[in-house]
């Protein structure tokens, strides 16, 4: 009788530990040739669960979800922001079930985490530091937003001559470290840099961090504005030997800021855009799909933005979309994707950000200049942009310029097989070696004394 009642007890224990959804859950999500880490975290208060996820090869933590219900073995979740619903049913460790986003839906199974999720990234800098850091914030003098940053100097300086750079995240919301799969390539930069004698500021984009969100609508000529200010600062803190150093979007924002500000001296230019962005978006599609297809489609529908003279951006997108990509998007998931890609392409940075030439900074840019780019590079094809960042120097007769192709380096400048983004959060490596000395060993050959 006494066994009876503790096998009974036993599983009564493991059925109630079976049916508790509260806890961390892990799964991958394959989308064509990608996997996809997903992090579920749910939690119980007063009877009512709640849940964020992470993916961390993208570098989001702690998303909230609009929506959080578990009733009979069934889980159900929503991201309402991001158009992603998730269904499933518990059974003991395992949730089985359906991903689904804009229309389109992905198998799913969630195991419960034993251990947290993490990357191995073996050049993230650790303590102890050998040089000064500290905390700042730095108000924008054209648009009012407050930034929030590190600024790092060497130990042992006796005055402030030392090269000092200003460093510019690419496209997206970033914080100052850049961080993206765990890489922190902006700290890295910084901590190797600071060890050269070369000083640093980076900063936490708008509406990161500790950044103050800015105005609504913000489009890469208002980030120039927090880059200038963010000059302005070091100014004011007497630094005389100010210089930029932009990665991708970071690239377009240099030029911008150096031609009309005179307080810098020099520029670092990492995967930056040499040639019109139009034609940039068309390679990198063609680079990363290999469908001339959708290549001819996007350059059709970038035209359309470009010269759109209409009144609804926004809807006019979406009809055009459901017109042209009738053939291209299964029936059913057509409406949402257009909707959700005519949000992204009418908000105001993109307008901006497709019409955007290049050439009409660089070709005015006569301070010394460093370009850099990887050969693997599918984002921002090296031969097409640094001919094109050659050819808009030569155009302002600038003497002191120097680009280089660094072979085997990805977009990330990262030591790549491909170069294909589905490779950035593998790759254990930061940021190369070897270009952190090139960009180290040029400010060092234009220090003044």
């Amino acid at each position: 009788m006494k066994n009876k009642l503790l096998l009974v007890l036993v599983f009564i224990s493991s059925f109630l530990s079976a049916q508790n959804i509260v806890g961390s859950w892990e799964g991958t999500l394959k989308v064509s040739n990608v996997e996809l880490p997903l992090i579920i975290h749910i939690q119980r208060e007063d009877g009512n669960y709640t849940s964020t996820f992470d993916s961390p090869k993208q570098g989001a933590k702690g998303i909230p979800l609009t929506t959080t219900s578990f009733e009979n073995g069934k889980l159900h979740l929503e991201a309402q922001k991001f158009n992603i619903s998730y269904d499933g049913r518990l059974e003991f460790d395992t949730i089985k079930g359906e991903f689904k986003q804009n229309g389109m839906t992905f198998p799913l199974e969630l195991k419960r985490m034993n251990q947290p999720f993490s990357f191995n990234r073996p050049q993230t800098p650790k303590p102890p530091f050998h040089y000064n850091e500290k905390e700042v914030f730095i108000k924008n003098n054209i648009e009012g937003n407050q930034l929030a940053g590190t600024l790092v100097t060497p130990k042992n300086t006796k005055n402030k001559n030392f090269p000092i750079l200003v460093m510019i995240t690419g496209s997206g919301s970033q914080d100052r470290n850049e961080t993206l799969f765990g890489h922190q390539p902006f700290w890295v930069i910084a901590d190797y840099l600071a060890q050269k004698g070369i000083g640093s500021l980076r900063l936490d984009d708008r509406g990161i961090g500790k950044s103050e969100k800015g105005k609504k609508g913000a489009t890469t000529a208002d980030f120039a504005t927090d880059i200038s200010s963010a000059v302005d600062y070091l100014v004011a803190q007497n630094f005389t030997n100010i210089g930029l150093l932009g990665h991708s979007e970071g690239g377009m924002i240099a030029p911008m800021v150096a031609i009309k500000n005179p307080k810098v001296k020099f520029q670092i230019l990492l995967s930056a855009p040499g040639v019109p962005i139009k034609d940039l978006m068309i390679k990198q599609t063609s680079m990363l799909t290999n469908t001339s297809n959708m290549e001819s489609k996007n350059s059709q529908l970038y035209d359309f933005i470009i010269h759109y003279q209409g009144k609804n951006l926004k809807t006019d997108i979406e009809k055009w979309i459901r017109q042209n990509f009738i053939n291209d998007i299964p029936k059913e998931q057509l409406n949402a994707f257009a909707k959700q890609q005519s949000q992204m392409l009418s908000h105001p940075w993109f307008v901006y950000f497709i019409q955007f030439n290049p050439d009409d900074y660089l070709a005015k840019t006569k301070i010394p200049t460093l370009a850099l780019n990887g050969s693997l590079d599918r984002q921002v094809s090296a031969k097409e942009n640094l001919n094109g960042i050659t050819k808009s120097l030569q155009k302002a007769n600038n003497q002191n310029f120097k680009i280089v192709e660094i072979k085997g380096l990805n977009h990330l400048f990262q030591t790549a097989k491909t170069g294909h983004p589905n490779e950035y959060a593998e790759i254990e490596e930061t940021f190369s070696p070897k270009a952190l000395k090139m960009i180290s060993d040029w400010v060092l050959s234009h220090k003044k004394n």
